[in-house]
């Protein structure tokens, strides 16, 4: 995407930055560290204090007169001794959590609500108990909704009020944000699941065997894709070919209000038939075996009867990872596959996704994730902005991306990038589907 210039919606500093803190939150990504230590050394050249909020936001919103924020418990300072060769590490050095401050807030009306945004507050005074003058908030699209949400309580404090200016730092291995071209940790993370990919290919090929490999990617395909192109999947399936062309509905019944709804739905005879069509496409052309990849996303799709007692996070997601996508698809595709051929075929399905998260950084990660760290120091210091989203396209050039173009004014909530349909990127994955060629 082209880099605009900042529009001039982003909202100045209000006053001179003297102490920073940087805060993680949602799941890890190859390159968190290259962010974090990047960032902190470019407030450290201006004789900016930094601070790193330990595990998300989970220690800020227990602030408060009986539990005070402790240094080593809940922060840490960010000094060259703890930054010393840290930008290709894996994992994060300040940690992470999920906690959401900003769960009761669903519309602007309800930041004036005392009650709602109490733990949004609690977040507010344990940063001024620290001195904090600006937040880098470093995750996925909830920890951009919350940093909104953040930047927006401070409209309703009362007038004199000190504000803490916020820039937020996209991060996701799912690659699904407005905004920006790529996440950094999207790359490593593909690499990664591409040499799982890789390895199953070689296993089925020796067993004659199929595997059905869900891929992490919560809401769009991004990081299926990217893996089944670059491992050489025999197919790949998400969010988006539901939306195009595996679509269907259901209508569901309330049993405690009467009231019906429909929502819509994968068809899963459809997928199906399209994976036993591979396979025996396949076996045709002489090959036996093959991985397909589906989007974990897929799962959100499913039936409501294959939902029953799933679990929920705080930001209201279905916890994927519990729903077995892959197991569910398994005992449809091998009786499928019996009924049209008569025999029976090895099918295994397995999830993947952990096992890049916290990956050794590749280089291309580790440039995008430090020049996003320098950009959290130019948008809060040379720039004076707040409420902005850092962000780079092109060779590495920074821009600004004010949090409301990203955010749903009414629902408060962050828009999906999904992959287009009929775009190259889309057209690639299709034109490498190896059935009934390689």
């Amino acid at each position: 995407m082209s880099a605009p210039a900042t529009p001039a919606s982003a909202t100045p500093a209000a006053r001179p930055i003297r102490r920073v803190a940087i805060l993680f939150a949602g799941g890890p990504a190859p390159a968190a560290n290259a962010v974090i230590s990047t960032a902190a050394a470019a407030f450290h050249r201006d004789g900016i204090e930094v601070l790193g909020i330990q595990n998300g936001y989970s220690h800020l919103v227990e602030f408060g007169p009986e539990n005070p924020m402790k240094e080593g418990r809940d922060y840490v300072i960010l000094d060259q001794a703890k930054l010393r060769r840290t930008r290709n590490t894996r994992g994060i050095m300040i940690g992470t959590a999920r906690t959401n401050p900003g769960k009761d807030v669903a519309h602007p009306s309800h930041l004036s609500d005392a009650k709602r945004t109490a733990p949004m507050k609690r977040v507010y005074d344990a940063l001024m108990s620290l001195g904090v003058d600006a937040l880098v908030s470093i995750g996925g699209d909830d920890t951009l909704k919350t940093a909104n949400k953040f930047k927006m309580f401070q409209d309703y404090l009362p007038e004199g009020s000190r504000r803490i200016a916020v820039v937020h730092v996209p991060k996701t291995i799912d690659n699904d944000y407005r905004g920006i071209d790529f996440t950094f940790g999207y790359f490593t993370a593909v690499e990664t699941l591409a040499g799982e990919i890789r390895n199953l290919l070689a296993d089925a090929e020796a067993t004659r065997g199929y595997f059905i490999a869900e891929c992490m990617g919560r809401s769009a395909g991004w990081l299926a894709y990217g893996a089944a192109i670059a491992g050489e999947a025999s197919l790949v399936l998400s969010v988006e070919d539901v939306e195009e062309k595996f679509g269907a509905e259901e209508t569901l019944t309330d049993p405690k209000t009467g009231v019906t709804s429909t929502r819509k739905i994968m068809n899963i005879d459809k997928v199906v038939d399209v994976i036993v069509k591979l396979m025996t496409a396949r076996e045709a052309a002489g090959k036996e075996f093959g991985v397909v990849v589906l989007a974990e996303g897929l799962a959100q799709y499913l039936p409501a009867s294959h939902l029953e007692g799933a679990r929920f996070d705080e930001h209201g997601h279905l916890s994927l990872a519990s729903t077995n996508l892959a197991r569910t698809m398994v005992k449809a595709i091998e009786a499928e596959y019996k009924k049209r051929t008569g025999k029976g075929k090895r099918v295994t399905g397995l999830q993947l996704g952990y096992e890049a998260r916290c990956a050794q950084p590749h280089a291309f990660d580790v440039m995008l994730g430090s020049q996003l760290g320098v950009g959290a120091y130019r948008a809060l210091v040379e720039n004076g902005l707040d409420g902005v989203m850092i962000s780079c396209s092109g060779q590495l050039n920074l821009f600004y991306v004010p949090f409301e173009t990203l955010v749903d004014p009414e629902t408060l909530v962050t828009v999906v990038r999904f992959i287009e349909s009929g775009s190259d990127f889309h057209r690639l994955a299709r034109f490498l589907e190896n059935y009934p060629h390689d």
